[in-house]
């Protein structure tokens, strides 16, 4: 069998062997040059010391030639003389002259000079031994012979000998020293000449090394430090052109992956750096799986589907067992995939065991039209989806809890490169961070939706039919993370005709702000039951959340919540209200004027010790009063001041007959553009004045006798508005309450008939504060039977305390819808 393998390319010679290679050369070639210079100074050294080696010869033939001639001399004149003066410089010569010869003979340096210089030394020396020394004995002895002419011509001889070998000498030194100066000037012209040459190719050779250097290795790395430096600044797409070979190249290699792997990394960094700012911000699932789906395509997928369990949806906890998904998100790079849409219910098979577990891991399916019969969602669809260009796949658990929610599949087109192993990484990591999301998601919407529910069963489901007022209202919850806040209205009934409008807000959001609210709305109704002026109802209420605590000896977030109640009668048309650090309303006049209510918001409920002040209005009919909370004129983008005016300026049209539904549609939408940040509450109420002729009260003496007649006033009305029905029991009541103003009251006393469209009341009112007490008389007791009959007789029954006194109220209800007639004498209190 034939094996196919790639050729191996033998690999070129390194780096390091060339620049040592030629490092070596470069330094063999100095050396040799160095050499030659040293041995040419070395052979100019040795001809410099042989042309200097004749000089001494030439100054030695000299010392020779002197100690002879010295000699002579002293010999000369003691023959003369015969003074003995005379002998001791021949003396010194004689003795002088054998080491002086061997010197010359040791200084020459040739050897026909030494032996020239050993004639000189034998002729000398016989000079000295046969001439010289006899002379001077014979002249001792007085010999005359000594001073012949013949001795005196045969010393002459033998100077003459020694002066002709001393020129010889001399002559031939001469000569040998001229030679080798000029030997040695030729020697110290070659060796310059030589050195100029060595010094000339070494510095060549040192400029041809300094440019290959330069070339093969100093402007690569330049040119690397270049692209380093750009890739240290932030340019992932630095890249370096493959120009070099060897070690270069194999750095220019390294360093181009390098750079690709860093690439890489910073797109995978940045892909989750996105995924964690960009999923999750709303707390919405929906809107969490689509962030997953912008994030992740085109940069990571071609197309993105996201499948949860419906449970999840509604903030319910998963089941990891439904066998049916919902599609939440999908998203591609083309709309027109055969991917199911989304809402679709997705069929995924059920696990063997029932449940899935969180273990389960990423899968990858690197190529879909190999493996056809994988399971994952839309895998009905695979033949499509081949058609369609679909390639690879990476299905993800999305789980929390140790339970599946759901799972996004990832996929690539055959326009990209397929998934591969190294991505699963990242799709894990995109579908935990998914999953945390949607776990938040899911645990704010079934916090949500506890809040709200809470909240629901805390307000009021509907609100009275008041004749006082006619009102609308809205309220819209919040729909931030911080949950539903803590905002309630209210309309109460109260004795009179009268009606509570109640506008509050509570700190914080969430079911905490929504049982608060429940609480203060409570204590509120329970207050205005009582019939407290506002001032006085606010005092309580906050006395009462000064002793509130969560239980656990906290002070819980009733601390700081606001609160305002206003009373509207619509006899007086007059309209009083207290401010626990709520904004004070609107008042719109019927002729379309939009002012604030004067006065001074008190303190915040919870302070404790400071008072609150009473705003008293009167009100034409037709005027309309706007309560709101702070959500809907205040935000972080939206200044107090600022939203006061848009509200004033939304209002103005409201008191020109628009129905008040409309009126807080309009309202709303003109202040709130987008989701609000705080609850928005708003409550319109257009004023009613009750008709004159429905009102009769008359003054009743403090006498017994007086009770008749006020049973008869009342009587004789009821048959005026044709309310006969109602005379005996009426008849009753006005006697127990008249009968108990005169013995337990004081004046004034005043009985007050109010005809409204359903009711018919009755009211005592004296000039004592002592309110009654209902109580069972026993069998024997004489009194204490009056308050039970009122309130077995009458619908319902009460008290309130006025600024003369107390007024004792009970209610019938009307038989007839209507009656009209005024009955003469009753007194018009609807103008006081």
């Amino acid at each position: 069998m034939q094996h196919r393998g790639r050729t191996r390319t033998p690999p070129h010679r390194g780096l390091v062997p060339l620049a040592a290679g030629a490092g070596g050369l470069l330094a063999v070639l100095i050396g040799l040059v160095f050499l030659m210079l040293v041995l040419a100074i070395g052979d100019a050294q040795h001809s410099l010391l042989s042309a200097r080696s004749g000089r001494p010869a030439l100054t030695q033939v000299g010392v020779v030639q002197g100690t002879l001639f010295d000699m002579e001399g002293g010999q000369r004149s003691y023959v003369i003389t015969h003074q003995d003066a005379f002998l001791e410089p021949w003396q010194a010569a004689r003795a002088a002259y054998p080491a002086q010869a061997q010197r010359l003979v040791d200084v020459s340096t040739s050897p026909v000079q030494r032996q020239l210089a050993r004639q000189i030394q034998r002729s000398g020396q016989s000079f000295v031994d046969d001439y010289s020394v006899p002379l001077v004995a014979e002249a001792r002895r007085g010999d005359p012979d000594a001073s012949s002419t013949a001795r005196t011509l045969e010393g002459k001889q033998r100077l003459d000998a020694l002066r002709a070998q001393f020129s010889r000498y001399l002559q031939t030194e001469r000569a040998a020293i001229n030679q080798r100066e000029n030997a040695l000037e030729a020697r110290m012209r070659m060796l310059t000449i030589s050195a100029s040459v060595g010094v000339g190719a070494a510095v060549l050779l040192i400029i041809a090394y300094g440019a290959y250097v330069t070339r093969v290795i100093v402007w690569p790395v330049r040119r690397m430090a270049g692209f380093a430096t750009r890739l240290a600044a932030g340019d992932l797409a630095a890249r370096v052109p493959p120009s070099g070979r060897r070690e270069i190249g194999q750095l220019e290699a390294a360093f181009n992956t390098m750079a690709g792997s860093l690439e890489k990394s910073h797109r995978r960094l940045r892909l989750l750096y996105d995924a964690g700012t960009a999923v999750g911000n709303t707390l919405d699932v929906g809107r969490t799986a689509d962030e997953l789906v912008r994030v992740a395509v085109p940069r990571f997928a071609d197309f993105v589907t996201v499948d949860l369990e419906e449970s999840v949806l509604h903030g319910g906890e998963p089941t990891a067992a439904e066998t049916v998904l919902r599609r939440v998100a999908r998203g591609g790079v083309r709309d027109d995939s055969p991917l199911d849409p989304t809402g679709a219910l997705i069929a995924v098979d059920p696990p063997p065991d029932g449940t899935r577990h969180t273990d389960a891991a990423a899968a990858l399916i690197a190529d879909l039209r190999v493996t056809r019969r994988a399971r994952f969602p839309d895998a009905r669809h695979t033949e499509q989806l081949l058609d369609y260009g679909m390639r690879s796949l990476i299905t993800a658990p999305v789980s929390a809890q140790g339970v599946l929610m759901g799972v996004i599949v990832f996929w690539r087109t055959r326009d990209s490169p397929p998934f591969e192993k190294d991505d699963l990484s990242d799709a894990e990591e995109l579908a935990a961070k998914a999953a945390t999301a949607i776990d938040n998601a899911r645990r704010y919407t079934r916090e949500r939706e506890t809040a709200l529910a809470l909240q629901r069963s805390l307000l009021p489901h509907g609100l009275p039919d008041c004749p006082s007022v006619d009102f609308a209202y809205r309220y819209l919850p919040t729909g931030t993370r911080a949950g539903v806040g803590g905002d309630w209205l209210d309309v109460i009934p109260l004795s009179g005709t009268r009606v509570a409008l109640v506008v509050g807000d509570v700190v914080g959001h969430g079911i905490q702000a929504s049982a608060t609210m429940g609480r203060l709305r409570t204590a509120v109704r329970t207050l205005a039951d009582v019939d407290l002026p506002p001032d006085e109802l606010l005092t309580h209420l906050d006395d009462l959340v000064l002793h509130l605590d969560d239980g656990a000896g906290e002070q819980a977030g009733e601390v700081g919540s606001t609160c305002l109640y206003a009373v509207y009668d619509p006899v007086s048309r007059h309209c009083s209200l207290a401010s626990a650090g709520h904004p004070l309303p609107f008042v719109i006049t019927p002729q379309g004027s939009v002012e604030q209510a004067p006065g001074q918001a008190g303190p915040p409920l919870g302070l404790g010790g400071l008072p609150f002040e009473t705003t008293d209005l009167d009100l034409a009919e037709g005027s309309v009063l706007a309560l709101f909370s702070n959500g809907l004129v205040h935000s972080r983008s939206l200044d107090m001041g600022h939203g006061l005016d848009r509200l004033r300026r939304a209002l103005t049209t409201a008191g020109d007959g628009e129905p008040l539904e409309a009126a807080c549609d309009r309202v709303v939408a003109a202040l709130r553009t987008g989701e609000p940040a705080d609850d928005v509450t708003l409550l319109l109420a257009r004023t009613r004045a009750l008709p004159c002729d429905q009102v009769a009260a008359w003054e009743v003496p403090a006498d017994p006798e007086q009770v008749a007649g006020a049973r008869t006033l009342a009587t004789g009305q009821l048959a005026a508005w044709k309310l006969d029905e109602l005379s005996f029991t009426t008849e009753l009541v006005v006697s127990e309450l008249v009968t108990n103003a005169v013995r337990y009251g004081g004046d004034p006393i005043q009985l007050r008939l109010i005809r409204d469209t359903r009711m018919l009341i009755c009211e005592v009112s004296d000039g004592s504060s002592t309110a009654p007490h209902l109580r069972r008389a026993r069998v024997f007791d004489e009194g204490g039977r009056g308050l039970l009959l009122v309130a077995r007789l009458t619908q319902r029954w009460g008290t309130r305390q006025t600024s003369a006194g107390k007024t004792i109220w009970c209610e019938q209800e009307l038989p007839l819808p209507d009656a009209s007639t005024h009955a003469p004498g009753s007194v018009d209190w609807c103008r006081e």
